[in-house]
This record gives structure tokens, C-alpha cells and sequence, in this order.
């Protein structure tokens, strides 16, 4: 699953019921820290979809604690309106349980400028990738919404990313683990296509030269030198 990531333009209107706020979960038109651009109406299939279903994607906090314990992935609070505008993706929410620390501590933090993003969760269905350096890594004509987070974000991005892709490479054990890795390793950069068409040909170079038992190997491989894959 990808993710973009944007200023989170919020704001808790005076006299609205404690725990409310509504902003913008993704700008139309801006280059994300991935590189990445989202057009008008690329959210407007999955909007449909979800409203289909008489629901909205979850709220959760820092994408549910990427892989941590259960409880990091219960919802935060709930979307209660999702639409799009000709800036981008406008949202309304609350929060729950202010009455308790974990309630509380999220709500104070949002007031006081800590928790100051929000993050998409999301599946490109359609999208361009730039063939010049002047264009965006990828511009997505249509997202599969399938959460909206609010996140923390630390003064060097870096920090983030490299925590997370730290932990995905834990998680690899098979070729499929693979090839999600390498596409959340380049921020998105990689297309689907490419991740397996790298998967592949390193499958069959591994297979000519070592056979196929010693496949499983290259992963653990792998995984052991991640300080290779992700420089410090």
C-alpha cells in the first residue's frame, strides 16, 4: 500500500462539539515528499465505492503503527464526510474517547501543532510515470482511498521512511514480500511492474546458478544485509 503524505490544513471550528475538525487530507496539484502528484477527481471511483458501502475509510493514527500491536490498529476517531473540491480532498472528523489518555493526548496534540499531518493510505489504480526530471515521479489518476491517518511528522522525513522500510524487510519471506518491499523501499518509485520484473530476473539468475532450494536463501540473504538496500 502506498502512502502520501501532506500538510494536514486543519482547524477545530469555536463552539463545534469538542473532538471535531475537518481540513484537507491531500492537495490536488502538489508534489508529495515521494515525488508523487495526485490530479483532480482521482479520488471520485473510490469515494463512490466507499459510499457504496454506507462507510468511509478508517481514521488511524500513523497508519495503525506500522505492523505493531493489535491495538495500533483500532480507529482513532471517524471520518464523518469525505469529498473532493477544486484544492483537493476535503474531510470532516472526531475523534474518540477524549475522556481517555489515549483520547486525550491525540486531541491535545492536534491543538497544539505535534500531530500536524495526515497521510493517506492508498492503491494506484491509475497513474503516469514521468519520463523527464522535471516531472513528478508519478502522477495518479485514480487512488484506491483505503485508510487516512493522522501522523507525526519529524523535521527530517528520512527518519520515517527508513524506520518503516526497516521493518518490512523483517517481514519478508516470500518472493510477493519481495516485491511489495521494493516498492515501498523507493517511496513509490518503483512501479508494480518493475518490482516484479526485478523479482523475476533475480529468481532466475538465483535459480541457474544455485537452484531452486537455494531461493528462500536470498531472501534470508536479504534480509541480513538491509544496511545494503537502505544506507544509513
Amino acid at each position: 500500500m502506498d502512502r502520501y503524505q501532506a500538510d494536514f490544513e486543519f482547524k477545530f471550528s469555536a463552539g463545534a462539539k469538542d473532538g471535531t475538525f475537518s481540513g484537507y487530507g491531500a492537495i490536488f496539484g502538489n508534489v508529495d515528499s515521494y515525488g508523487d502528484v495526485i490530479e483532480r477527481g482521482a479520488f471520485k471511483k473510490s469515494l463512490s465505492d466507499w459510499e457504496a458501502k454506507g462507510k468511509l475509510p478508517p481514521m488511524l493514527l500513523q497508519h495503525g503503527g506500522f505492523f505493531g500491536p493489535v491495538d495500533d490498529m483500532l480507529p482513532v476517531g471517524k471520518w464523518t464526510s469525505m469529498e473532493e473540491n477544486s484544492k483537493g480532498l476535503k474531510v470532516d472528523g472526531e475523534l474518540f474517547a477524549l475522556g481517555t489518555d489515549r483520547g486525550q493526548l491525540i486531541y491535545e496534540g492536534m491543538k497544539a501543532g505535534s500531530l500536524d499531518g495526515l497521510s493517506i493510505g492508498y492503491r494506484a489504480k491509475k497513474f503516469t510515470v514521468g519520463t523527464k526530471p522535471t516531472d513528478p515521479t508519478r502522477t495518479l489518476h485514480e487512488l484506491e482511498l483505503r485508510e487516512l491517518s493522522i501522523v507525526t511528522f519529524p523535521a527530517n522525513d528520512k527518519a520515517l521512511v527508513g524506520s518503516v522500510k526497516a521493518v518490512d524487510i523483517d517481514a519478508i519471506a516470500t518472493l510477493s514480500d519481495f516485491e511489495d518491499f521494493l516498492r515501498e523501499a523507493s517511496g513509490g518509485r518503483i512501479s508494480k511492474n518493475a518490482a516484479r520484473d526485478v523479482t523475476s530476473r533475480l529468481t532466475k539468475i538465483v535459480r541457474r546458478e544455485a537452484g531452486d532450494d537455494q531461493v528462500k536463501g536470498l531472501l534470508d540473504r536479504l534480509r541480513s544485509t538491509s544496511k545494503l538496500i537502505i544506507p544509513n
